[in-house]
């Protein structure tokens, strides 16, 4: 983690990506605002958990792709050290994908890295001052989704999953096995089985094969190299 010393009255945000490039330009965007400072950066869930402890951000801007933890549990984490900090997630993968796991994780609002600076700074802005931000596409979905109206009418049988059992049937998706599965998100094989065998009853599957061609074929459709 590095930390850096932003000026007074200035509102403090905390870097959170593992992809160096993509830390030095957005801090270099957000530093060239006249309200805004980078107070710090981390390349993981770990020194972003010390991160926030240390230097206080008033906002963390995260990616969901991260290395040991998924950005999803990482946000429920920031919350249970720090109740009420805001967290605006930015990612490269699809906003329908994630966009409303990490508003019921949490967060407060989620952008796409191909948005731009302009929408960026929009964003941040309005994450706060309290409200969440998502884009107009999306706003409809979520304005139902808190109002309960989509409840029982899931427009795809994947967001009956858990975000764990999201986030393990991605590594199913990807031909990966139990016992790496289990290393990547640092679980016990047995716990991963668990989640496999749930994931595979919600999505009403009769044979492993069935389950990982269908991951497979979901995750390409989805353009996703999560």
């Amino acid at each position: 983690m590095s930390k850096k010393t932003p000026a007074q009255n200035k509102k403090r945000i905390l870097i959170v990506d593992d992809h160096p490039m993509m830390r030095q330009g957005l801090a270099q965007l957000i530093g060239a605002e006249p309200d805004l400072a980078i107070c710090g950066e981390a390349e993981n869930a770990e020194s972003a958990l010390d991160g926030i402890g240390a230097l206080k951000p008033d906002l963390v801007l995260a990616d969901i792709s991260l290395p040991g933890k998924n950005g999803l549990e990482l946000i429920k984490d920031f919350h249970a050290v720090r109740p009420g900090l805001p967290v605006l997630v930015i990612s490269m993968h699809d906003e329908s994908l994630y966009a409303e796991r990490v508003l019921r994780a949490g967060g407060r609002g989620y952008i796409m890295k191909q948005e731009g600076g302009k929408k960026l700074m929009q964003a941040i802005r309005q994450v706060l001052g309290g409200k969440i931000y998502v884009s107009e596409k999306m706003s409809g979905d979520i304005l139902e989704m808190f109002s309960g109206r989509r409840a029982g009418a899931e427009s795809s049988p994947v967001e009956k999953l858990t975000d764990r059992e999201f986030e393990v049937f991605q590594f199913i998706g990807r031909g990966k096995g139990t016992r790496e599965i289990a290393e990547k998100l640092h679980l016990s094989v047995k716990t991963v089985e668990v989640h496999r065998l749930n994931i595979k009853t919600k999505l009403k599957f009769k044979s492993a094969p069935e389950l990982i061609h269908f991951a497979a074929r979901w995750l390409e459709s989805q353009g996703s190299g999560v």
